[in-house]
């Protein structure tokens, strides 16, 4: 098997994998304009690396010719036209044995044996941490790779931030200026559970923007008697209404992290119910009435803001600029002003939380938001 490192650039492949994000389709269109532009094929690979690791479910083909024509108006559009999964991680992919047990195999080679076949010299990989934890590793078994970051929860580390995060917290906001008039109106406590997994960063930044009263991130451990608190102190000032923001990867102090589905072979735990346990637990330290609204794949869709546009089709455009000038094995980078490239090796298997000391939090806390410590 040969895979070329090396030599003039003719074909690439792109991939979309792990959770949908807003701006998806714009680093594609950005990507086959611009390698267009070079004189460079470009072709799709249906949800994540599926559309090579199981050709027989794609009748039409598992891996598509990318021309101007298929990407023309799609770059205000959410989802992703490859199609997406989190699922099927080829580097531990489950298969069923004989005597009923699962055994985790690497299915990587297949890939690179695709690539080979097919005369496909470069890939350009777009995802969040596991779906570029997978770009790394092709690139170290000798597949030019460059990796573009995607997620709405902004937990890639080595970037200022990831398309689709503005997207999902001003959807986020709106959701919360719109909770205020209902909250006030009916003197309610409304606990709003957004996504984020281990990262606060959403809540965080939406919880402010929209004059949440309370937000609790996985970052602070939380005690919901100092959130009891901040909502009686509103109702002594007669402000009766409380806006509480929590993450889905929000914990307790003294408890455990909600989870509604175990980690499986080739995908994650599943987070949820936090928003549920808060409310309860809040209606019984106040007395007050409690609602919860879990915005969840909310988050996700929908057309992308101008920023998340801007900012996917620069990172697709640098990806392209970068194999041309004979990069691999990196990731494109917002660092302001500019798209500067890190290496994939610093970038996989990491999460960036949000710091304690940040600027932001301490935004939070000078105005008088509860963090529950």
């Amino acid at each position: 098997m040969s895979v070329p490192m090396s030599g003039p650039i003719k074909r690439i492949a792109i991939c979309t994998g792990g959770g949908d994000a807003p701006g998806l389709n714009a680093v594609i269109r950005a990507v086959v304009i611009a390698a267009a532009n070079r004189g460079w094929e470009c072709y799709g690979i249906r949800d994540g690396f599926n559309g090579i690791l199981f050709p027989e479910r794609y009748p039409e083909g598992g891996v598509f010719r990318l021309t101007r024509d298929k990407v023309r108006g799609i770059g205000h559009l959410g989802g992703t036209i490859l199609g997406t999964t989190n699922k099927g991680n080829p580097l531990h992919f489950p298969i069923q044995m004989p005597d009923g047990t699962t055994r985790d195999v690497d299915r990587s080679d297949e890939i690179l044996e695709f690539f080979a076949m097919k005369q496909l010299d470069a890939l350009v990989s777009i995802g969040g941490d596991g779906s570029l934890t997978i770009a790394n590793a092709l690139h170290q078994k000798g597949l030019r790779v460059i990796g573009v970051p995607k997620t709405i929860d902004n937990d890639l580390d080595k970037t200022y931030t990831t398309f689709g995060f503005d997207s999902a917290v001003s959807f986020a906001t709106e959701c919360l200026d719109r909770l205020h008039s209902t909250a006030e109106s009916h003197q309610r406590v409304m606990v709003v559970e957004v996504m984020g997994r281990y990262a606060g960063w959403i809540a965080l930044h939406a919880g402010i923007s929209g004059s949440a009263h309370a937000i609790l991130i996985p970052e602070i451990p939380f005690d919901l008697d100092k959130v009891a608190e901040k909502i009686r102190a509103r109702d002594q000032e007669g402000r009766m209404y409380s806006i509480v923001v929590v993450a889905e990867g929000a914990e307790p102090a003294h408890g455990e992290r909600s989870v509604i589905a175990e980690a499986e072979i080739g995908h994650a735990e599943r987070l949820g119910g936090i928003g549920e346990r808060v409310a309860k637990r809040l209606a019984e330290h106040t007395g007050k009435e409690t609602r919860v609204v879990v915005l969840g794949h909310l988050l996700r869709g929908g057309s992308p803001t101008s920023f998340d546009r801007l900012a996917a089709m620069r990172f697709g455009t640098a990806a392209v600029r970068g194999l041309d000038e004979g990069k691999t094995g990196v990731m494109v980078a917002l660092a302001f002003p500019n798209v500067d490239y890190v290496a994939l090796s610093e970038v996989a298997g990491r999460m960036k939380a949000v710091p304690l000391d940040s600027d932001t939090l301490q935004t939070g806390r000078d105005i008088g938001i509860s963090f529950g410590d």
